[in-house]
Parts: C-alpha cells; structure tokens; sequence
C-alpha cells in the first residue's frame, strides 16, 4: 500500500484518542457551553472583568465539610487522570483504582453536608452524588466479574459526570473555587 492511501494525524493538531471518553464529547461540550454561558452571564451581572490570583484562604477558611469535599475531588480528579492516561493494567491500577474509589465516595458523601447553596437544602447536583454512590459498587462489581467494558464504562462516566462536568461548575464565578483563582 502506498503512502499516499494513508491518512496521518496533522502535526499541527494531534488528536487524543482515550478509550471511553469518545462517548462524552457531546456530554462535555454542552457542559462547555453552559459553563460559558453562565459564566459570561455572571461576570457580565457584576460588571467587573475577573483578575488571575491565587489565594488559597477561602479553602482554608471554609467549613469543614467543603474542605473534605474540595480536597477529596481534588485528589479524585487527580488520580483519575492518572488511571485514565496510563496503560491500563499497570502494575498500580488496583491500587490507585481503590485510591480513587474510596476519595469517590468522600467526595460524594460529603456533599450531602453541603446545602448552603440551595434553598431546599439539596440540590440537582446532589442527584449526582446519590447515583455516584450507586454507580461506585456496580463498577467494582463489573470488574470482579471480569467484564472490563462495562467497569470502563462505569468508571469513565462518574469521572466524566462527577469529576470532569460537576467539577466545571464548581468553577462558576462568585463559588469557591473561582475565589481561589479570580477576584472581582
């Protein structure tokens, strides 16, 4: 075969293949979307231009609850980036992959304490938590029975829903982690 029938990846835009995440691109982008329609909303409602510094006192300031919470998605986030770039199979994957299970589920449970921001105590959002704590056994479960497909599958969505797109929102202007980077 010729190399004229081969089409190759353009140098100027690599493509990222991870397996699993294919699926959630439309999942991802509509979350980008509304995240930027809100965001401009908000930063356009205070009608000032947001500046870049990082102050970390409003994390270390805040209740105990929202620093469980914060730090246990961070550390979930992280490690899920970990064991969705990594081969997988390495030697580490069962740990991290029960690493990242159990700060999961701290972070899911602790959201149930945070109700400040709804009026009715829990939020849409706390949907997510409950189906999170669902989804964590059904994904160990999958994996014990060898079904890899359907652990990537488990595993991948509650990363994408829960760490990836709720993450985001967490970022919206005038919520704590937009005051750990940006000021009004």
């Amino acid at each position: 075969m010729s190399d004229t029938l081969v089409s190759k990846p353009s140098p100027r835009f690599p493509t990222i293949n991870i397996p699993g995440l294919t699926r959630y691109r439309i999942a991802v982008g509509f979350a980008l979307a509304a995240y930027s329609f809100l965001a401009y909303q908000i930063v356009r409602g205070a009608g000032v231009i947001p500046q870049f510094r990082v102050d970390l006192t409003p994390l270390l300031t805040a209740p105990i609850e929202i620093q469980i919470h914060a730090y246990g998605a961070i550390a979930t986030f992280i490690i899920g980036l970990v064991l969705l770039f990594a081969p997988k199979g390495f030697r580490l994957h069962r740990t991290l992959g029960w690493t990242w299970v159990v700060t999961m589920a701290i972070t899911a449970i602790s959201s149930f304490f945070i109700t400040s921001f709804s009026p009715v105590h829990f939020s849409p959002i706390h949907a997510l938590s409950a189906w999170t704590l669902i989804g964590l056994p059904m994904g160990i479960a999958a994996i014990r029975r060898r079904k890899v497909q359907d652990h990537r599958k488990k595993m991948t969505g509650m990363f994408v829903g829960g760490m990836m797109i709720a993450g985001l929102f967490s970022f919206l202007p005038g919520r704590l982690m937009f005051s750990l980077f940006f000021s009004f």
